[in-house]
């Protein structure tokens, strides 16, 4: 046991860091639908916290021991969720040339119109493109400059809420394996009542 959680909810956030990469590969590299990210965040932390405990084979002990332990692997959980989620728009954002709709050439190597700077320019132009260039413009986004403020000012807002998302799971969980947790045997039968 640490002073501040259990050797097992250690053990459980490295599962969570696991469980992070898995789902965010998944939804994000493999079949790209971030609301699976989203909704999976709260499952994925409730399971954690409940694991936290779990392999801490946690049978008595204060709440706040069992509450630690969830917290603290829902967060770890949730952090690398939100790190993931960001580097990949990080590589996705500044690698975007713009092809193939931007920057393309024809057979005989002469650049086709329409054109865009490699990052927040081309990202910008494909938003216009799809026709929320009005929508940017009442934000304030009208060029790739502007664009790329909101742009990450949103992204850190997503990976803001996904860690808040999963550490609170991480909490239900650290509190429903308080709820159901096996109580420690007594010789003779029977069961030793934990306090809260």
């Amino acid at each position: 046991m640490t002073r501040i959680v259990d050797r097992g909810a250690i053990t459980a956030a490295y599962v969570g860091i696991g469980v992070a990469l898995t789902i965010a590969v998944s939804f994000l590299l493999i079949i790209p639908i971030e609301p699976a990210i989203w909704l999976l965040s709260i499952p994925a932390g409730l399971l954690i916290g409940y694991y936290a405990n779990q392999r801490s084979n946690r049978r008595a002990g204060p709440w706040s021991r069992i509450v630690r332990n969830g917290v603290f692997a829902g967060f770890v959980t949730g952090l690398t969720s939100a790190l993931l989620i960001l580097l990949v728009k990080t590589i996705f954002f500044f690698g975007d040339t713009g092809y193939p709709d931007f920057n393309r050439a024809d057979l005989r190597g002469q650049p086709i119109p329409p054109f865009c700077r490699t990052g927040a320019d081309c990202v910008y132009q494909r938003y216009v493109a799809l026709g929320r260039g009005a929508e940017l413009r009442a934000l304030g986004a009208t060029d790739g400059a502007s664009f790329g403020g909101l742009y990450w000012s949103q992204q850190f807002t997503v990976a803001g809420a996904l860690l808040v998302a999963t550490t609170v799971g991480g909490l239900g969980g650290a509190m429903l394996y308080g709820v159901t947790r096996p109580k420690p045997a007594v010789p003779g039968g029977g069961t030793i009542a934990t306090a809260a």
